[in-house]
């Protein structure tokens, strides 16, 4: 019975605490950029109130899904910290309680607040990201570059697309190239320049363009000719083209767990390899971001723990200094992993192999 009251106790103390801190991050995250715009955008008449109510929601998960690993760190820091001050954790461990015992209610919560996170990242995300585009008119028409690699690994020809919308593929260009290369770069053999590209989920094809001829040593052959019916793409490739356009106009937190794993398939067969290493990195880190709710809340327990007469704004100090730390270098880790200075599945790994670390070395420092 003292053990279902401790722990009904210890679950309520780090619950509430943790809330408390989730809701304060957020409303500090919010009002500085993402309210004062949105005011500012309804006062001059660009936004609707039900626009900019609407807007507001939808930017909730974003800011929820940063907020939860901080506020699971900050409240179990408080928590622990209190009863420490109050010597509750004192009286525990002379009733026999051991450390990892006591924090098992902060675990659970951790545990509750980790899926949580993930259901976030996986599903309301993506959809209140693609809702926020509709509603600000953020559709944007991006330009696709999708290059066909020969089977000896050189440049056959580049297809460059900047005008696309649903199948109605427009002004695209297509950049050919010689098989021989010289001091290691491809020569441009021929360049292709159409108004309109059919696509019938078989082939790519050009219904009328203009051609232009290049010899190797650089020089234009033709003033540009009339071409009729010039197939660019067909089979799988142009498939697997048409699926990476419609995505690469998306960013990662748009796109749902089968959509950016299909994405990161679609990469890998047509060998985009620093658009497949940055995509599976950002894959990974949507379960490593939820991971790291729980080493966060066992980092907090283990900051807030402390002696009776110990300064008590060192944990929180070191708190600050680890959340700052973790999100400015996601995006380092993201481009090291991009330009294949470090493996994907390494750098995504690097924060909380570093959290674990830490928890190791607090646990021998506290002596616990």
């Amino acid at each position: 019975m003292k053990i279902k009251l401790l722990d009904k106790y210890i679950f309520n103390q780090v619950f509430f605490t943790c809330f408390g801190c989730i809701l304060i991050f957020m409303i500090v995250w919010i009002m500085p950029e993402i309210l004062l715009k949105t005011v500012q955008r309804t006062i001059s008449g660009d936004y609707t109130i039900e626009m900019a109510v609407s807007i507001l929601l939808n930017e909730l998960p974003k800011v929820l899904h940063i907020a939860l690993p901080v506020g699971m760190l900050l409240g179990t820091i408080l928590t622990f910290e209190k009863m420490s001050k109050d010597f509750e954790i004192t009286v525990m461990r002379s009733c026999g309680f051991s450390f990892p015992r006591i924090i098992v209610s902060a675990v659970i919560i951790s545990i509750f607040a980790a899926g949580f996170t993930f259901l976030i990242s996986a599903k309301v995300l993506p959809y209140s990201s693609c809702r926020l585009k509709a509603i600000k008119r953020m559709d944007r028409i991006a330009q696709f570059v999708f290059p066909v690699k020969r089977s000896n690994g050189s440049i056959e020809k580049i297809i460059i697309v900047p005008h696309y919308d649903n199948m109605n593929i427009k002004d695209a260009i297509v950049l050919n190239f010689y098989n021989e290369a010289l001091d290691g770069s491809s020569l441009l053999s021929g360049i292709l320049i159409s108004d309109y590209v059919k696509y019938d989920y078989k082939t790519w094809t050009i219904n009328s363009a203009k051609k232009y001829s290049i010899s190797k040593d650089g020089v234009f052959n033709n003033n540009g000719e009339d071409v009729q019916n010039v197939e660019i793409l067909n089979g799988e490739s142009s498939t697997n083209a048409y699926k990476l356009m419609k995505y690469s106009i998306h960013r990662d937190r748009e796109l749902t767990n089968p959509q950016i794993s299909e994405y990161i398939k679609l990469l890998k067969a047509e060998q985009m390899d620093d658009e497949y290493r940055f995509m599976l990195n950002k894959y990974i880190q949507r379960f490593v971001h939820s991971f790291m709710c729980i080493l966060f809340a066992i980092l907090g327990c283990l900051l807030g723990f402390s002696k009776p007469r110990e300064q008590k704004f060192i944990g929180m100090l070191i708190a600050v200094g680890i959340i700052f730390s973790y999100y400015i270098t996601i995006p380092f880790f993201d481009l090291l992993a991009e330009k294949a200075v470090l493996l994907p599945q390494i750098a995504s790994m690097i924060a909380p192999s570093i959290a674990i670390i830490l928890i190791i070395i607090l646990k021998k420092v506290k002596d616990l």
